[in-house]
């Protein structure tokens, strides 16, 4: 049988969990480490919803990329959404492992399964953090080269491989070759970007006076969601899971999907 534990020590064997940023509460979250396991479901998130749709399939275990607690929490009631989820997660007998920061930087990770999913070739490292301790680099963002194209071509293929429900974006004046990646809220590495010689920047939650950044700098900036940059990672989590444990059954959150919707 699998328990909690063995999948937790698998992760920290694919993406170290010493690796996460100073700010980051990934890791063993919710849950009894020797509990056995014979399902798991991957989601980006740990909502209410998602509990329930772990819940209805027969899960004990949850692995997500955001850690479902972050920051302080002083107490764990009905009467707040973290709350809610955790005591949803206790009393169903559901643990939870999130994987955040520490596998945005590392190998395989969210920023490699982004560039992958954009069809980008020769991918390298946007920003090296260091080498973990099996001399493994690491670190946000990745770069890679794509077929010269138009800025409009390029954001409307990113918009349908990513599945997002609207795009914002500057134009820099450039065609699109050389493009860098960075799943989630990156917009800070733009100078790390240019430095590498790229032309565009695929990202998300770009704040407005990083767009005019943007421009005045003459680099094409694609701002495709939060969600949509990162929910790659699932199925890359969920074939890591499935082969290294056959017995367990493995699936993707089908009840989580962005948030919002552009008019």
């Amino acid at each position: 049988m699998t328990t909690v534990g063995e999948v937790f020590r698998f992760l920290q064997e694919k993406a170290p969990f010493e690796l996460q940023e100073g700010f980051d509460n990934a890791g063993f979250l919710v849950g009894r480490e020797e509990s056995t396991i014979n399902r798991i479901l991957v989601s980006l998130d740990i909502t209410e919803q998602v509990v329930r749709e772990a819940a209805d399939q027969g899960a004990q275990l949850i692995v997500a990329h955001h850690p479902v607690i972050f920051g302080g929490v002083k107490s764990v009631t009905d009467q707040t959404i973290t709350g809610r989820i955790l005591l949803s997660l206790a009393e169903n007998g559901i643990a939870a492992i999130c994987a955040h920061t520490n596998l945005d930087a590392v190998e395989g990770g969210v920023n490699d399964a982004l560039a992958l999913r954009l069809g980008l070739t020769d991918i390298g490292q946007l920003r090296q953090a260091g080498v973990d301790g099996q001399g493994r680099p690491y670190g946000i963002g990745r770069v890679g080269m794509v077929p010269e194209q138009p800025l409009y071509d390029f954001a409307v293929a990113v918009k349908r491989l990513l599945g997002a429900n609207g795009i914002r974006l500057v134009d820099g004046g450039k065609g699109v070759h050389m493009v860098a990646v960075g799943g989630g809220a990156c917009a800070e590495f733009m100078t790390d970007t240019l430095a590498q010689g790229c032309d565009t920047f695929v990202t998300s939650d770009v704040k407005y006076h990083q767009f005019l950044e943007a421009r005045a700098l003459g680099i094409n900036l694609v701002d495709a969601g939060h969600f949509p940059t990162e929910n790659v990672v699932c199925p890359v989590l969920q074939d890591w899971l499935a082969k290294r444990f056959p017995q367990v059954a493995v699936s993707v959150s089908q009840r989580h999907a962005e948030v919002f919707s552009y008019l």
